[in-house]
């Protein structure tokens, strides 16, 4: 009989009689039914209740997530947006508007999961039509909604561990159990293996408590007198429902007299849960041997609150002789560990730190400590999980010190030999030549990725990236050293790799000691940096297998020919190479290395003075209007389309270091002021030829919008300069166009950023008067008859010898018809350029001509339509007919003919047009003719009396 009715145990045994007489303990003076002692009624506050329907939507959330329901996602972000809406005036109030923890990162979680889903499209694909149908409109809401939360997103993904939510209720309520006040954890002395997983902590033990939930109530073990006396012991219904205290019952009990039990209690209890709250702020230890191991003697009982640094784990038992082969197993154990999931990278160099240190007291030899040390490198470099990120200063330093140390030991011992093609069971540590499976050259091409990694994380104007550029120094040493190493094992294809990186530091940095050693100021046998480039390139050119790598050669080495004024050698590499055909092949880090060439070379021949040369090498950057993109100096926002995260991620990775750019403004300046010595003499020259070509689109689209502004002010910025200077050149005032371009604010801004910028300042004034005196003669040559060179040469403050030259070209490629006089030193006008107005007339009668002779064929094209009506028959037959036999006769007679005729229409129609647009060219070319012929006559006389007023004149 079960206890519910008499009292009794399970216990009692079958066999035992019902007749049996009962005897019921005296119980106290009130009870209360099973109803009332189950279910506990709990006053629960506002913030309670809206906070309790966030939390169950957000895991019903995350569990529909699991099973990638889509719809009952999309129906709980629902109820999720309308509780939220409801919890607002508690959220106002409570948390003064921050947004709680818990919803910040939900909504993370949920952004992340929708935009994971909604890029893989493989798994889209097999989606049902209404899961798709439903991730379309959860990711429409989401973004939305989202819009609301942006401050909040941006500090959870600044700092997503300041958002962490607490530990599930039921381990706080174990806790909350425990009834022990420090832990006892036992460690096996002499371990066989170790482990660098990551272990579980175990639950923790709790006592049971006869009154506690967690009690079982319907155990066999209970009796009837145990229950009864457990009835028996309370006085009163106060002392019934009150909970024992677990632990500290002496304590309470010893507490004073004017101390109430209660209050004992809740100081201990109090004191509890501070001791579990400072036990979850500590770290977790991790396990460092594996728990499986149990039957092993010599264990011993350790402090729970110990620090994995405190103790280290002895790799070793005490007896155990050190050599080689042990070392070289427990490395090949601790290495087997790398890249597992729960292995602890941190531990694991820490470890590898402990063995190469016992190699190093037992005096393994060379190869050991080689082999330990490049594997230090590797985990150093595992350290890191994310690819696009840079790894933490602190082990920057380290992998530095690691590689250093280990370059050290490589070139000071020549019989280790580490190879990539040694396979492992082919190593050798024993016996020299030592053989060791690795590449050094593959670690330091990481290490050379890592140091751009950390220069692009860094805020270019800030110190820190003065502190991080300094590295660059020790990294250069590496790989000079790696450079010796490799030349000394002649593979040919890692010398090439290895001199390319030492290429990559060094093309873009001027070296003033070569404009030195060619001035004569240095000896002939100083090794320049130019010398170092061409040696290095020369091996990669008749070595290297690969394209990509003869390609950057190239490239690298024309960018450091034109970065030095080597215009010549540059312009030749560029040509015999034939790159700018085969480019557009090329992976992205090629096409900006490419770019950046090209910018270079156009920049060098501006010094140079080759304004057209520098034009064409600029005008592909900046006809595109995005020269910052394409020499990856940065993004600009793209109108049509937003780029991907994706996308941009990529496109971030492939940005250059900011101490190696280009400036942009030099750049446009320089291709602006190029544009503007070619266009305005050009413009001049066609001032009114209706089919000109434009030189640079860029600089005239400047130019008309600057003209068409009703009110332009003093020029401010670099372009306003530019297109000032143009205005003042079309007139023919060169002083102005110089004080344009080269002033005190253009020359901080672009020209003193030139090396010798003195000379190219002088080099452009001699420019600008050049052009200037050229647009002067193309404007105002129809104003003179003559013009005298010293006057000329006065005017624009150039020698008489330039301006005979200039004058001289200007004839020969007949540009200017006239001629010179050397005895009076004077310019002859032999023809001069029709007036403004009677070019536009000529243009009007040429475009009335062209109106016409267009309306006249449309003309004919619709009556040969409306004719054609009836049919083509007998077309061939009847044409030489038609056309002997109406050929004196008018249009309206041949109408007539062709009602009468109707099979023939369409081809009497036809042979008649062809024959009017005969007679309609022969009429305009007469009249043409006849323009000409009048045109010619009267310039024949006004140069017969200009010739007779000379002549006057001499007289």
């Amino acid at each position: 009989m079960s206890r519910f009715f008499a009292g009794g145990s399970d216990s009692d045994s079958d066999s035992s009689s019902d007749s049996e007489p009962v005897i019921r303990q005296q119980v106290a003076q009130f009870t209360f039914s099973d109803e009332e002692e189950d279910v506990k009624r709990v006053v629960r506050s506002k913030k309670e209740k809206r906070y309790e329907d966030l939390s169950n939507i957000i895991k019903s959330i995350r569990n529909h997530k699991k099973i990638k329901d889509m719809s009952s996602v999309l129906t709980s972000f629902e109820e999720f947006m309308r509780a939220y809406t409801k919890a607002l005036p508690v959220v106002m109030k409570e948390e003064n508007g921050v947004t709680p923890r818990i919803v910040v990162r939900a909504l993370a979680e949920l952004e992340d999961f929708v935009n994971e889903s909604w890029d893989d499209k493989e798994s889209r694909k097999n989606l049902s039509k209404n899961n798709n149908k439903a991730l379309g409109t959860l990711r429409q809401k989401f973004r939305k909604y989202i819009k609301d939360f942006e401050s909040d997103m941006k500090r959870f993904r600044a700092a997503p561990e300041d958002f962490a939510e607490e530990e599930e209720d039921d381990e706080r309520e174990d806790e909350k159990g425990s009834d022990e006040e420090e832990e006892k954890i036992v460690v096996q002395v002499e371990p066989k293996a170790v482990s660098f997983k990551k272990e579980p902590e175990k639950a923790k033990p709790v006592k049971p408590v006869a009154d506690s939930d967690s009690s079982d109530w319907g155990s066999d073990s209970d009796s009837d007198s145990t229950s009864s006396d457990e009835d028996a012991k309370y006085t009163s219904i106060r002392d019934r429902f009150l909970k024992k205290p677990e632990k500290g019952t002496e304590e309470i009990a010893s507490a004073p007299s004017g101390v109430s039990g209660d209050d004992a209690f809740k100081k201990e209890k109090k004191k509890k849960t501070g001791e579990a709250l400072s036990k979850k702020k500590k770290p977790k230890q991790d396990e460092m041997f594996d728990e499986n191991e149990e039957e092993e003697e010599g264990w011993k009982v350790v402090n729970g609150t110990r620090s994995g640094a405190s103790e280290q784990p002895k790799m070793f038992a005490k007896d155990a002789e050190i050599d080689t082969k042990l070392v070289v197993n427990k490395l090949n154990e601790v290495m087997a560990a790398r890249g597992k999931k729960r292995t602890d990278r941190k531990m694991q160099i820490e470890f590898l730190r402990e063995l190469r240190t016992v190699a190093e007291t037992n005096n393994l030899g060379p190869a050991v400590a080689v082999k330990i040390r490049f594997n230090i490198v590797s985990a150093i470099f595992d350290y890191n999980p994310k690819v696009s990120g840079a790894m933490k200063l602190e082990h920057w330093s380290k992998l530095l010190e690691e590689i250093q140390e280990l370059l050290k030991l490589l070139l000071a011992h020549e019989d280790v030999h580490l190879s990539e093609s040694i396979l492992d069971e082919y190593e050798e540590y024993d016996t020299a030549p030592f053989k060791i499976r690795g590449c050094m050259l593959t670690a330091v091409e990481r290490l050379d990725d890592e140091f751009t990694k950390l220069l692009k994380e860094c805020d270019p104007h800030s110190n820190e990236y003065v502190d991080r550029l300094k590295d660059e120094v020790p990294v250069t040493n590496i790989i000079e050293q790696v450079v010796t190493y490799v030349e000394r094992l002649g593979n040919e294809m890692e010398i090439c790799r290895i001199y390319l990186r030492k290429i990559d530091h060094l093309y873009y940095k001027f070296d003033p000691d070569v404009l030195k050693k060619r001035k004569g100021q240095l000896p002939a046998n100083t090794i320049t940096s130019v010398e170092e480039m061409d040696k290095l390139c020369r091996y990669i050119y008749a070595k290297d297998q690969t394209d990509r790598l003869r390609t950057r050669a190239i490239l690298s080495h024309i960018f450091h020919h034109a970065l030095h004024d080597n215009w010549f050698q540059a312009r030749d590499l560029v040509l015999m190479s034939h790159l700018q055909e085969t480019i557009h092949h090329s992976d992205p880090a090629t096409q900006i290395l490419y770019n950046r060439m090209m910018a270079n070379l156009g920049l060098c021949a501006f010094r140079h003075g080759n304004i057209k040369d520098a034009h064409l090498c600029l005008v592909d950057l900046m006809m595109t209007g995005k020269p910052k993109e394409l020499l990856a100096q940065g993004l600009v926002p793209q109108r049509q389309h937003e780029r991907s995260l994706e996308q941009e991620k990529i496109e971030k990775q492939r940005q250059m270091p900011f101490h190696m750019h280009i400036n942009l403004e030099l750049l446009e300046c320089v291709y602006l002021v190029s544009a503007m010595l070619l266009e305005i003499p050009y413009m001049a020259a066609h001032e009114f030829d209706a089919r000109r070509r434009m030189i640079s689109k860029t600089f005239y689209q400047q130019l008309r919008s600057s003209e068409r502004q009703s009110l332009v002010g003093p020029p401010e910025s670099m372009r306003e300069h530019v297109v000032a200077a143009a205005k003042a050149m079309r007139h023919g005032d060169w002083n102005a166009c110089a004080n344009f371009i080269v002033n005190k604010k253009m020359n901080v801004k672009v020209w003193d950023l030139f090396y010798e910028a003195n000379r190219v300042r002088e080099m452009m004034i001699k420019f600008i008067k050049e052009e200037s005196l050229r647009t002067y003669l193309f404007t105002y040559s129809n104003v003179f008859a003559s013009i005298s060179v010293p006057h000329l040469a006065d005017m624009f403050k150039l020698p008489k010898s330039k301006v005979h030259s200039l004058i001289s070209k200007m004839i020969i490629n007949e540009e200017l018809m006239a001629s010179l006089d050397d005895p009076t030193e004077t310019i002859v006008m032999h023809r001069s350029e029709p007036s403004r107005l009677q070019a536009l007339s000529m243009q009007l009668a040429d475009k009335v001509t062209n109106l016409v002779d267009a309306n006249e064929r449309i003309f004919e094209m619709k009556q040969g339509n409306f004719f054609q009506r009836g049919g083509n028959q007998g077309y061939n037959r009847d044409r030489q007919n038609y056309r002997n036999q109406n050929q004196n006769q008018n249009w309206n007679n041949n109408r007539r003919q062709d009602n009468r005729n109707r099979g023939n229409r369409g081809n009497q129609n036809r042979g008649e047009g062809r024959e009017q647009r005969e007679h309609h060219r022969d009429h305009h070319r007469d009249q043409r003719e006849h323009r000409e012929h009048q045109n010619r006559e009267f310039r024949e006389q006004r140069e017969q009396m200009r010739n007779v007023e000379y002549q006057n004149k001499a007289e």
